[in-house]
C-alpha cells in the first residue's frame, strides 16, 4: 500500500496484531483496531494514533460499524487455547466472528481482506515438510474452528469477496509473553525436561517475518482465493531448538528425557482434577503432545507467488526475543 488508507485490524492489541498495527501506523495508515481486551500494547498503540475499541468479533453490529469506510481488513482475532474454554466459545469467535467480519467487508465493498488461520489445520504432519496440499487434520477445537473459519472464507470468496488466507507456523518474538516463554525460561536455567527423544520437528516463525508475509499477501493480486503456509526458512528439531536458545543465554542445556505415556497420563489426571477450578493445571495433554508432533512446512508457494523471503533468521530472532524477555524482567 503506497497511499495512506484506512485499515481495520481485529485482534489489534494481541501479540501479532500489535506488531501489525504498529507497522501500519509507521507507514502512515489510519488504523481502526478491535480486541477483546486491552493487551500489553494498548496504551502505546493509542499514543501512536490507533483508534482502538474493546469488544468482540461476535458483536456483528460493532464489527459492521468499525468496518465502514475501510479499504483493507486484517482479521487476526481468535479464541486461542485456554483451559476450560468451551467448544461453543471457539465456534462463536473463530467461525461466527469470521462470518461477521466478512459480512461487513462485503457489505461495505472492502477491496481486500486477509484472514489469519493457522498451520495447525494440518495437525500432526505425517510427511515433512508439508505444503498447502497436505491433509486437513485438526487435532483440537482451536484447530478445528480455525479450519471452519477458512470454510467460511471460501463461502465468501465464491460470492466475490477478495480474500487471502495465511497459515502461520509457531510465531515468536519480542512482545510475546506466552507462546515461547517457557522454552526460553527453562533453557536459560541450563536444564530441560524433554518428553521423548526431542527429534520431532518444530517450525518457528519470527513475528516480523509474518508481518512481512501478511502485507505481501494482501497486496498481491495472485493471492486472491488462496491460502499460504508462512514460516521461517527451516524447521528444526525440538532438542536443537532448545539447545540454540540455551546458547543465547551462554548455557549448554542438559536434557533429562522422560517417556511420553506416563507423562501424558499424568497430564490427563491434572486436567480432570483442575477442571472445576479457576486455575490452569501445571500440566495438560496438549503440552505433552507438543513434544511428539511434527510441524515442518514447505513455504515455496509463499516464496514463488508472494515474493516472501524470511528476513530474520533463527539465531537473530532468538537473540532479540531473549533480550526482550530480559528487559521485561521475565528472565
Amino acid at each position: 500500500m503506497e497511499r495512506q488508507i484506512k485499515v481495520f485490524v481485529t485482534g489489534a492489541t494481541g501479540f501479532t496484531g500489535a506488531h501489525l498495527t504498529r507497522r501500519l501506523l509507521e507507514q502512515g495508515h489510519e488504523v481502526v483496531g478491535l480486541d477483546s481486551h486491552e493487551g500489553l500494547q494498548f496504551g502505546a498503540l493509542k499514543e501512536r494514533g490507533a483508534d482502538l475499541h474493546i469488544g468482540s468479533v461476535t458483536d456483528a453490529e460493532l464489527v459492521d460499524r468499525l468496518t465502514e469506510g475501510c479499504q483493507r481488513v486484517y482479521h487476526l482475532a481468535a479464541a486461542f487455547r485456554r483451559v476450560n474454554l468451551s467448544k461453543q466459545v471457539y465456534w462463536d469467535v473463530n467461525v461466527g466472528g469470521t462470518r461477521n467480519v466478512l459480512s461487513a467487508a462485503m457489505k461495505y465493498h472492502v477491496p481486500r481482506v486477509l484472514h489469519c488461520s493457522t498451520c495447525g489445520v494440518h495437525g500432526n504432519v505425517k510427511s515433512i515438510p508439508a505444503d498447502e496440499s497436505a491433509p486437513i487434520a485438526p487435532a483440537d477445537w482451536y484447530q478445528e474452528t480455525k479450519w471452519q473459519g477458512e470454510v467460511v472464507c471460501r463461502e465468501f470468496m465464491e460470492k466475490g469477496q477478495w480474500i487471502t488466507v495465511v497459515r502461520p507456523a509457531a510465531i515468536y518474538g519480542p512482545g510475546d509473553p506466552e507462546r515461547f516463554f517457557m522454552l526460553f525460561k527453562r533453557a536459560a536455567r541450563g536444564h530441560f525436561i524433554m518428553v521423548g527423544d526431542g527429534r520431532t520437528h518444530y517450525h518457528p516463525l519470527y513475528i516480523t517475518n509474518l508481518i512481512d508475509a501478511m502485507e505481501l499477501a494482501i497486496e498481491t493480486d495472485a493471492a486472491r482465493d488462496k491460502a499460504y503456509l508462512i514460516a521461517d526458512e527451516h524447521s528444526i528439531e525440538i532438542r536443537q531448538l532448545v539447545t540454540e536458545i540455551g546458547h543465547v543465554f551462554g548455557k549448554e542445556v542438559r536434557f533429562v528425557h522422560v517417556p511420553y505415556w506416563p507423562v501424558y497420563c499424568l497430564a490427563r489426571a491434572c486436567e480432570i482434577l483442575y477442571k472445576p477450578l479457576p486455575a490452569e493445571p501445571p500440566l495438560f495433554p496438549r503440552r505433552v503432545d507438543w513434544f511428539i508432533q511434527n510441524r515442518s512446512f514447505d513455504i515455496n508457494a509463499a516464496k514463488r507467488e508472494l515474493g516472501y523471503r524470511p528476513a530474520i533468521d533463527l539465531q537473530t530472532g532468538l537473540a532479540r526475543t531473549a533480550e526482550w524477555y530480559k528487559e521485561q524482567g521475565l528472565i
